[in-house]
């Protein structure tokens, strides 16, 4: 599933009626068995400039999206992968929305940034947290407490970027890592990102290893389970069916 962004007038900042659009979708798309993985990107010029304050300061009424901004940064237990397409400038909220997915490809006119304390705000949906997670403590704080900004190549190097690739070839790239990722078990790669966030919950590494998984015990339970090997002994391609 491809989800693009659509108010470039606005550089794709959200507000509250895109916030719950975005939830419908992303419900959609958790529970479409025929979805394996989702793409996010920016219609225009920038990927999103975050939450649209032009809307809030016109008087738009403000409703809180119950999955966070954009529908997906408090959207807890989505084992599928998203892969954020970042075509521009993703500031604030628009950034959040590229942490929370699992792979960022970026143009090279990608530009990142946390600026929310410049305008006396903080980035409360996810941003203070998952950037940290991400890069570690010292990087992080090293924009957020600056608000500064940041292009594709150094946000590669801090390592919250998968891959950096020329402007005009940004989809043509997702659609490679599309195609590899669906060449995957899809229960495989559920239960591996499910294991993956979860285990970050857990300071133990033998705890986190020890753990009983609902994720694993679905791929261990499952037809896709028996056609991996069976395939691989019969030098085919597997066909999964994520049953």
């Amino acid at each position: 599933m491809t989800v693009r962004l659509n108010r470039p007038e606005r550089l794709n900042a959200l507000h509250s009626p895109a916030h719950l659009e975005l939830g419908r979708v992303f419900d959609e798309f958790a529970a479409d068995d025929n979805l394996w993985v989702a793409v996010i990107t920016g219609e225009g010029r920038g990927f999103s400039a975050g939450n649209d304050l032009r809307y809030q300061a016109e008087g738009g009424e403000r409703v809180a999206a119950p999955n966070g901004f954009a529908g997906i940064t408090s959207r807890w237990g989505l084992t599928k992968p998203i892969i954020a397409a970042v075509n521009g400038v993703a500031m604030g909220g628009g950034f959040e929305i590229a942490l929370a997915c699992d792979i960022i490809i970026a143009s090279d006119k990608a530009i990142f940034a946390l600026p929310e304390p410049k305008v006396g705000l903080a980035a409360l949906a996810g941003g203070l947290q998952r950037l940290s997670r991400q890069i570690g403590s010292k990087r992080a704080l090293g924009m957020i407490l600056t608000g500064r900004h940041v292009g594709a190549d150094e946000g590669y190097a801090l390592g919250f970027v998968n891959e950096v690739v020329p402007h005009e070839q940004l989809m043509e790239r997702v659609d490679t890592w599309v195609a590899q990722i669906l060449a995957c078990s899809p229960l495989s790669l559920r239960a591996s990102k499910d294991v993956v966030y979860r285990s970050l919950d857990v300071a133990s590494l033998r705890e986190s290893m020890e753990t009983s998984y609902d994720s694993v015990r679905q791929l261990v339970a499952s037809d896709d389970y028996v056609e991996g090997p069976k395939a691989f002994a019969e030098k085919r391609s597997p066909k999964w069916t994520g049953n």
